[in-house]
């Protein structure tokens, strides 16, 4: 597939309209892994707890396979805003399947492939471990790991640094691909075009360049945002619980 600049202004429009399009569609597909990974850690539990290791085996290597997926759909959807944000029309033919190919390539190097350590995957096997080792760390981890794996997630900060309000409240958030950190999307945009499009991640003690075309709302994006906003509610809730007790 190939293009001119001819009508590359309209070309370059539909491409992000394309491509904001088939971001929102692949986050119903993500929320279902998710759900459906958390409804087979409760499972596994329970086989766990039946002394049925084999059948937790199966699980954990389904578990495996639907976070691997859910990794590549993040993976594709970004890697294809980034290559929508970034085009532009010149005289020369573009050959779109090779820019996108490239595009996602640069995307996966920079991402972490370690699976068994995504967060998802972690909680399972640490609430498998539990089950008959509770207060033990898990072979080849730190106590201090295993705490952090019932919080863990892609979400590196809970405040936008440019307007200070959590991100559970933000307009148009939106994450680096360079940092993972996460932004409104108008205000960093202002801060970037003060910068010739480019400039350091305003987060305190990062020392990444932030670049506009790879500011993104990855699918996993707002899902994260939601499960982190009735978190929250749940805190309230077990906070006034615990006021009206005492």
């Amino acid at each position: 597939m190939a293009s001119t600049s001819h009508g590359g202004g309209g070309v370059a429009a539909r491409m992000r309209n394309a491509a904001s399009t088939f971001c929102s569609d692949s986050q119903p597909l993500i929320a279902d892994i998710r759900k459906t990974v958390l409804l087979m850690k409760d499972i596994a539990v329970q086989l766990e707890k039946d002394n049925l290791p084999d059948k937790v085996k199966e699980l954990e290597d389904a578990v495996i396979e639907l976070v691997g997926l859910s990794e590549l759909s993040v993976q594709f959807s970004s890697a294809v805003q980034v290559f929508a944000n970034r085009y532009q029309p010149g005289e020369e033919f573009t050959n779109f399947s090779k820019l996108f190919e490239d595009e996602l390539s640069e995307f996966k190097a920079n991402q972490s492939s370690d699976l068994p350590k995504h967060p998802l995957i972690r909680q399972f096997k640490e609430a498998v471990w539990k089950v008959h080792h509770a207060g033990q760390p898990m072979p080849g981890e730190e106590q201090e790991d295993i705490v952090m794996t019932s919080t863990q997630s892609n979400i590196l900060n809970v405040n936008c640094p440019l307007t200070g309000k959590p991100i559970t409240e933000l307009v148009e958030p939106v994450r680096s691909m360079e940092c993972r950190h996460i932004y409104e999307n108008k205000i960093i945009m202002q801060y970037l075009k003060s910068n010739q499009q480019r400039g350091r991640c305003p987060i305190s003690g990062c020392p990444r360049i932030l670049q506009a075309d790879k500011l993104v709302q990855d699918p996993l994006l707002l899902i994260e945002i939601d499960e982190m906003r009735k978190m929250n509610k749940e805190t309230e809730v077990e906070d006034f619980t615990m006021l009206d007790e005492d």
